[in-house]
Parts: C-alpha cells; structure tokens; sequence
C-alpha cells in the first residue's frame, strides 16, 4: 500500500484543508500541537518516552528560505516566510511507534522560549480560528527540508533523468527511490546534483498522506532556534501510548 501511495508522486496534490472550526477563538498554538518537547528533551529523556531519533546530516540552506513541503507531489511549494542565515544545519527525524513522529532542524542551540505557526507568504496566522490551521498537503507519503535554491536544482536533474530515458514514464521519485530503500524507506539526504551545494532531507510523513503543520520554535527575543513538523502520530511527545487516531 506505502508503495503505491508513493507511486503516485506525478500527481499534484491542490487540496487544501478542510476548516472545521469549533469556535470564533483566536489561534493558539499550544492547541496545534502537544508535541513541542520533542525539540526540548535530551536523549534520555526521549528514550525513556520509547522515542527513537535518526541524526541525518546537515541541510545545506545557500539562500536561508526554507521550503517544506512533500518534494515529489508539490516541489514549488513557496519558501516559508521567515528566514535564517545561509548555513548547514542538522536535521533530526523523531520515531514512535514505527513511524517518524516528527521532524526537526535545528538553527541555533537553546530551548524555545516559545513557538509559532510557521507561514508562507500570504498566510496570516490572525485569520485562524479554532481548529484551522497551515501547513502542507502531503501525497507521495513524504516531507522535506530544502532551501528554495534547492528546487532548481531539483529540476535540472529531472531535466538529465527525462534526457536519458525519453520514451520511459519517470518522475522524481524514481530518482530517490534507490536511496530511500538504503534507509529503509524511511528518509534520505539527497543530494540532486553532485559537485553542486545544495541538498534536500526527505523523510517519511507518520501516517503518510495528509496535512501537516510546521511551527518554529524561537528564543525570548523571537530568533529562531529549531523548526519543527508535527506528523500528528504522538500526544504531548510521549511514545508509550498510542493515541486513539480515528
């Protein structure tokens, strides 16, 4: 089944989510996630909550824009609205329950002083009510970190594959494809062109397809320290007991 879900890749995924508000309160993000303590606790800590974490290797950012996203159904996805200093900064996979729970990459040391819903342009979180929220569509059972610079190079590999194999039906994650199984299927550090800096985290989605919220978890003076993606497989970042998904 997880196969053919990422089968599917071609296919651009324009749903959005459907907003079912409770009430006319305003956002709180405290309620978007419990999941929060997974970018807090130390690895003691998050091995006696049965929590499992995979260090990846650094994502090369050349531009600071940061664009999250599933890297085969929506690859021009717009970069999020805040940005961070060019660098390489590590990215950290969170697994409960046989799937990754989570997904962080960390900016800056400290513990976030707190957090918010990350955006893209054009999103205002003040519009949100309830239980609304942002985030991305997923639909080849994948998320990503990249720099926005990133997808160029992203389609000028695609560019090599198609010349290569013209009279052949490939998409993108046939690309990965072989990279993904040396892990598992679980998560890949890509990298699309060699010799060119520039590469992208990709990781299994929790539950696979859906739509998933990305926050940024910021320091007192509200610099960024860590991003996160929530795959809404835990409660309050605790992986001794399933939550009851329906």
């Amino acid at each position: 089944m997880r196969d053919r879900i990422m089968r599917a890749a071609g296919a651009v995924f324009c749903a959005t989510v459907a907003f079912m508000p409770v009430s006319a309160l305003a956002f709180d993000v405290n309620k978007a996630s419990s999941n929060f303590d997974f970018a807090s606790l130390d690895d003691a800590e998050l091995s006696a909550r049965h929590i499992k974490t995979v260090d990846m290797g650094n994502v090369e950012l050349t531009s600071g824009r940061i664009v999250a996203a599933d890297p085969l159904a929506q690859p021009d996805r717009p970069a999020l609205a805040k940005t961070v200093p060019v660098g390489e900064y590590p990215v950290r996979l969170y697994e409960a329950f046989g799937r990754v729970a989570a997904s962080s990459m960390r900016i800056a040391e400290g513990k976030p002083d707190h957090w918010e819903l990350a955006t893209i342009p054009g999103q205002d979180v003040a519009t949100l009510k309830g239980d609304e929220i942002f985030g991305y569509p997923v639909d080849a059972g994948l998320g990503s970190y990249m720099d926005a610079d990133t997808l160029d190079l992203i389609g000028e590999r695609e560019q090599q594959v198609q010349a290569a194999k013209p009279d052949s039906d490939v998409n993108y994650y046939d690309v990965v494809a072989s990279e993904l199984d040396a892990n598992k299927g679980v998560y890949d550090l890509h990298r699309p062109i060699a010799g060119k800096k520039g590469n992208v985290a990709i990781f299994w989605s929790g539950w696979g397809d859906g739509f998933y919220p990305v926050f940024w978890g910021l320091d007192k003076d509200g610099r960024p320290l860590v991003l996160l993606t929530d795959f809404q497989v835990t409660e309050n970042a605790d992986g001794r007991r399933e939550p009851n998904h329906k």
